[in-house]
């Protein structure tokens, strides 16, 4: 498989800290790639190493099959990204932001349009920018990654401080941008609610550790609800349940059905009121971020 992305043994220390450790990351061609982690994982320290700002303690980073210690210039003219907030000139206009970075660049002058177009800014080209909203400075932001007509987009938290209609905006983006540009794309976020919209692939990252990369159908299968039901006697009426044949945890308290479907949920409680066993309540669990972290790093789904 081509990948576009792969690091070997990649390991980042401050002092005594070990901030990245080991990490193996492959990201294959075209993919939306949910990094994700909780604050203070590793997340931004590995991004910086991809992006050359920061030089590994140890292990390798490959981008477009090339060592990005020896080719790093060449390498990152096909990279784009945006770490952190946007930076912009307030007095300045969106297009007049652009000129600026384009000059820079050395890009043609109408990739100004066209990157203003695909963040959906163009109408507003000629607004100063300090009289943008948060959504809009960070699509301007994601438009300056642009310019260059990146293959692959790095973006770090790229929804964080936005209101709900900002985010859904910046999602619609992102999700465009392999389909229709042929890109490759990096997101960072300690949001699985985030990742899991947008992504196509995901890497999870704990204490600068990969615990788990994998499509975001596997990844799903960790975040799966839970049916607890609580009823009396609880010990007895998970006997009950399991001599029927069905399958179910027991935590003292309540009774945790492993077949979450609907039909399974109404026959377990058809039975249980059969055997005589009172029903006080049939709840859904959703599982956190944390929660699934935890399951992942006890199941040790190293990889």
């Amino acid at each position: 498989m081509e990948y576009i992305v792969e690091t070997k043994n990649l390991t980042k220390r401050f002092g005594k800290e070990q901030a990245v450790s080991g990490l193996e990351m492959k990201i294959p061609k075209g993919e939306i790639y949910g990094f994700l982690g909780p604050n203070g994982a590793g997340k931004t320290t590995t991004i910086r190493m991809l992006l050359g700002l920061m030089r590994p303690t140890s292990g390798s980073v490959h981008i477009f099959q090339k060592d990005l210690r020896k080719e790093r210039i060449r390498i990152l003219n096909k990279v784009g990204s945006l770490v952190e907030n946007p930076s912009y000139y307030p007095h300045l206009t969106a297009g007049e932001n652009l000129e600026a970075l384009r000059k820079i660049i050395g890009v043609p002058k109408t990739r100004i349009k066209e990157v203003l177009k695909i963040v959906r800014l163009e109408d507003v080209a000629n607004k100063k920018v300090k009289g943008f909203s948060m959504g809009m400075k960070q699509r301007l932001g994601i438009a300056a990654s642009l310019l260059n007509n990146p293959e692959l987009l790095i973006l770090d938290e790229p929804t964080n401080g936005l209101d709900p209609s900002g985010i859904i905006e910046i999602r619609q983006l992102i999700q465009r941008l392999p389909h229709d540009y042929g890109m490759t794309v990096i997101i960072s976020s300690h949001l699985l609610s985030e990742i899991d919209q947008m992504a196509t692939t995901v890497g999870v990252v704990s204490k600068g550790k990969m615990i788990f990369q994998d499509s975001i159908e596997e990844m799903r299968k960790f975040a799966k609800q839970k049916v607890v039901l609580k009823v009396s006697d609880s010990e007895s009426a998970w006997r009950a349940l399991l001599a029927r044949g069905m399958r179910a945890d027991w935590d003292e308290k309540n009774i945790t059905l492993l077949n979450q479907s609907d039909e399974n949920v109404a026959t377990a409680v058809k039975y249980l009121v059969k055997d005589g066993f009172s029903i006080y309540r049939v709840e859904e669990e959703k599982k956190s971020l944390e929660d699934v972290f935890l399951q992942m790093t006890k199941e040790e789904r190293l990889v």
